[in-house]
């Protein structure tokens, strides 16, 4: 499976789908957004029909979060909003 070797644009890049249904993140955006070999991203459908696929933390992200300031409830409502900013940047494109 490969995606395309033109430039990303406003619309995104294309990505081929393998017999199984599977594609692949391109690295850019793989980079971009934390996303690691072996790592999980939600696929969901929004409101518009669109396809949105959002980047899952892993726990490692949160190692040494209890060493901080921050309680944990604080730091969970810095990620959904971080997620919430990411849906709606994926919107708007």
């Amino acid at each position: 499976m490969s995606t395309t070797n033109g430039p990303a644009d406003d619309e995104g890049k294309i990505v081929s789908l393998s017999r199984k249904g599977q594609a692949t993140i391109p690295k850019e955006l793989r980079d971009k957004h934390g996303i690691e070999p072996g790592g999980k991203v939600r696929i969901k459908e929004n409101e518009a029909g669109e396809i949105v696929i959002e980047p899952v933390p892993t726990l490692r992200a949160f190692r040494g979060a209890a060493t901080t300031d921050a309680s944990g409830t604080g730091i969970l409502e810095e990620e959904r909003e971080r997620d919430a900013d990411r849906a709606r940047r994926l919107e708007r494109d």
